[in-house]
């Protein structure tokens, strides 16, 4: 998003300007979005990915891929990122 100088937009004028700008989905660790926000006639879909911990993160890639593949315009769609052990150091 800061390449494309989006980095500042709300939520909403994010979701509009995605749309505008010809993308289909975003990808979001903001959990809250779903409740601030209705697709109801948008074209847009939206995933959001249920931790910001990349070591966790890049360890899920077939499950975001799944969501990706099955979110549908105007959906909202979680993809669980679990921590092995939310004790320990997060993996290398």
């Amino acid at each position: 998003m800061a390449e494309l100088g989006w980095s500042e937009l709300a939520n909403g004028d994010l979701i509009a300007t995605a749309e505008d700008e010809g993308y289909d989905i975003v990808i979001t660790t903001d959990q809250s979005m779903r409740y601030q926000q209705n697709l109801t006639g948008r074209r847009l879909a939206i995933v959001v990915l249920l931790s910001t911990a990349w070591p966790y993160v890049r360890l899920r890639t077939e499950e975001i891929r799944e969501a990706l593949a099955q979110v549908r315009p105007a959906e909202f769609r979680e993809v669980a990122i679990p921590h092995a052990d939310a004790s320990s150091d997060p993996p290398g």
